[in-house]
């Protein structure tokens, strides 16, 4: 097979934690000499920059969509998604794609593989990585991925993260010697019909700042104040984009959040992180990174003083 055959257009998850996930997949083609372009949200081509896969934006309808994907000029491709739109959108924009095959996706698809019994996320993904090494003849994967997600940072992201806290915390000195915490108290949906958000993160930012402990909080855009109401005593850092958002988790000293982007994020730059569960389910969505922690899960809330005591052991 040549290097050109060997060109894959991979559509994105349209999740920041799902993208995340699916990184150590992604890189695994790329180290068997797959070049690698994504299409996915608008935000992607920020969070994967250190990367340097070609980022492709993916506009809204089947029809713009394959009008898209057809102007790449890439045969074949790999559906980290599962909807029924995506596939339609790569099989009208000439795609041949390789994807799971729920949904009645089987006819759209060039090949389609059965999804595994409930494990975790990345597993998921990797699958989808080995039968696609299959499908374009290239060494097989290992049976288990990395421990790490391995996302790459781009100097641009770790600058924008050093201004973002210089312009927010004139006492920088004094907080780099002491270092800071991030708190992502949001997040967005429910699970099962309740919400995905911890409700202990104000009384757990006040009790952290009566310890002294500097929580800063980074919203994004029309979250302000919904951030301020759920963590007061945080700083707010407002107008990050994903991968200045990595940096600064990579900078902190730990980052706490619920089963969200956030958490995955701290879990891709492989900084200390603690997530927290209530109607999720750690066993598909646990961060996954060395040495991460997670409490909670099958529809019940850690604790307040469980979560105190936790933090206090990552931060001693």
């Amino acid at each position: 097979m040549t290097a050109a055959a060997r060109e894959l257009l991979v559509r994105l998850p349209n999740w920041v934690g799902d993208v995340c996930m699916a990184l150590p997949a992604l890189r695994a083609l790329e180290e068997r000499g797959v070049a690698l372009r994504v299409v996915g949200r608008r935000w992607a081509g920020d969070l994967l920059a250190g990367h340097g896969w070609p980022a492709i934006a993916v506009p809204a309808g089947v029809r713009h969509a394959a009008r898209t994907l057809r102007a790449e000029r890439v045969s074949q491709g790999l559906l980290l998604t599962n909807s029924l739109s995506s596939a339609m959108a790569f099989r009208l924009g000439g795609v041949s794609a390789l994807g799971y095959r729920n949904e009645g996706r089987s006819l759209l698809l060039g090949r389609a593989v059965s999804r595994p019994a409930t494990c975790h996320e990345v597993l998921v993904f990797w699958r989808l990585a080995s039968e696609a090494a299959s499908w374009l003849s290239l060494p097989p994967l290992p049976a288990v991925p990395p421990a790490g997600l391995g996302l790459r940072l781009a100097a641009s992201h770790q600058a924008a993260a050093r201004a973002a806290l210089e312009a927010a915390m004139p006492d920088r000195a004094s907080i780099e010697a002491n270092g800071f915490v991030v708190v992502a108290p949001l997040a967005a949906g429910t699970t099962h019909g309740r919400p995905k958000a911890w409700p202990g993160f104000a009384e757990l930012s006040h009790a952290l700042a009566a310890r002294g402990v500097v929580t800063v909080c980074c919203p994004g855009p029309g979250e302000e104040a919904a951030a301020r109401a759920a963590a007061p005593a945080a700083r707010q850092l407002g107008g990050l984009h994903l991968g200045a958002y990595a940096a600064l988790c990579r900078q902190a000293r730990l980052t706490i959040a619920n089963d969200s982007g956030p958490m995955h994020l701290a879990a891709a730059v492989g900084a200390p992180v603690l997530g927290l569960f209530g109607p999720g389910d750690p066993a598909r969505t646990r961060p996954w990174a060395p040495g991460a922690r997670w409490l909670g899960g099958d529809g019940h809330w850690p604790e307040f003083k469980e979560v105190v005591s936790t933090v206090g052991d990552l931060l001693a």
